[in-house]
């Protein structure tokens, strides 16, 4: 079919992968290779459906308990971190562990450590729920409560208001998020900023892209799977922006055609949970219904790493190495050195 007068379709850029999710969707891929099937992972490794059941495919098993899995196992944390409590269920299960929580949801529970310490009332903005809301708040149960935006900001209790910080998950809306802030401000006016913002880079460079498209787009689709929480913020996002519609769907084949009548411009990302192969079924989709004609709208340039979890390098490490002894004529005794430590993770 060719490329109808005036239909066009917007691309977010940047989109999908964000540089924790590569990392923990690396990780497991990692793990099985190295120590073959199953490893075992707690919840969901993303927030994807794809994801999952393609790992599921190469010997993943997701469980939602560490007590799901057998005694002597490995079990990998998420990208979304877990809470204290979880790390001492698997030393009880006997279960070796790779942590592949993301740096920056990292950086937030040691900053809940560190204002613990202090004694400050911790106000965390965030969803009831999430999975990293719940890590996060193990870190201190004590002093952390929760704020699930603006319209619970009056329902906010604190020790001394001279001493209250407030700290979120890394996935909201940061317009959202910040309008909770200005209504804790006015209810605390000491009220404590983080060091650096809690709401990480590929949230914010996503939801931009989203804004500065969404202006332009009659519909905006965006891929993602539903207990994706950046995926839902992008929804909204693209909504306030301008956009006519915005849905959410996990593969093409969810797009129902009727959203297209009386569309010209067709506004396409995906959340930082997505593999770039189904933003590309959605295109072709659209190419099939004469959007061809694709226009790039650039936000940010993103260029972030992270390295794989401690413990993989480690056994990597250790593998190359008893590797490089075998080819240099070292017996085989050093080689299955590599084995053990392999087996402790």
């Amino acid at each position: 079919m060719t490329a109808s007068p005036g239909r066009r379709v917007l691309l977010a850029a940047p989109r999908g992968y964000c540089a924790g999710v590569d990392r923990a969707v690396i990780a497991v891929e990692k793990a099985l290779e190295q120590y073959g099937a199953p490893v075992y992972v707690r919840h969901e490794i993303v927030h994807n459906k794809y994801v999952v059941q393609t790992l599921e495919k190469k010997g993943a098993v997701f469980v939602e308990r560490t007590e799901e899995v057998p005694p002597g196992n490995i079990v990998m944390f998420s990208a979304h971190g877990v809470a204290p409590t979880v790390h001492e269920e698997a030393k009880r299960g006997r279960l070796a562990t790779i942590d592949a929580t993301c740096p920056l949801v990292t950086k937030v529970h040691k900053e809940a450590v560190r204002f613990a310490k202090e004694d400050y009332d911790i106000l965390l903005i965030g969803h009831e729920g999430h999975e990293e809301v719940i890590g996060t708040t193990g870190e201190a149960p004590d002093h952390i409560q929760l704020v699930d935006g603006p319209e619970d900001v009056e329902n906010v209790r604190v020790r001394d208001p001279e001493k209250v910080v407030w700290l979120s998950q890394t996935t909201l809306s940061v317009d959202e998020t910040m309008e909770t802030v200005g209504a804790l401000k006015q209810r605390f006016p000491k009220l404590v900023s983080p060091p650096s913002d809690d709401i990480c880079y590929a949230t914010q460079n996503r939801q931009q892209a989203v804004k500065q498209m969404g202006a332009q787009a009659d519909l905006v689709i965006v891929v993602g799977s539903r207990n994706s929480s950046n995926s839902k913020r992008l929804v909204e996002v693209a909504k306030l922006a301008g956009a006519r519609a915005a849905y959410l769907v996990d593969f093409a084949d969810e797009i129902d055609e009727t959203w297209l009548e009386g569309v010209s411009t067709v506004g396409v990302t995906s959340g930082a949970s997505v593999p770039e192969v189904l933003v590309e079924q959605v295109l072709e989709w659209l190419a099939q219904r004469g959007f061809e004609d694709v226009e790039i709208v650039k936000a940010a340039e993103e260029s972030i790493t992270f390295s794989l979890p401690k413990e993989l390098r480690r056994d990597l490490r250790a593998e190359a190495a008893a590797l490089a002894a075998e080819r240099g004529g070292t017996g085989p005794a050093e080689a299955g050195g590599a084995q053990t430590a392999a087996g402790q993770v």
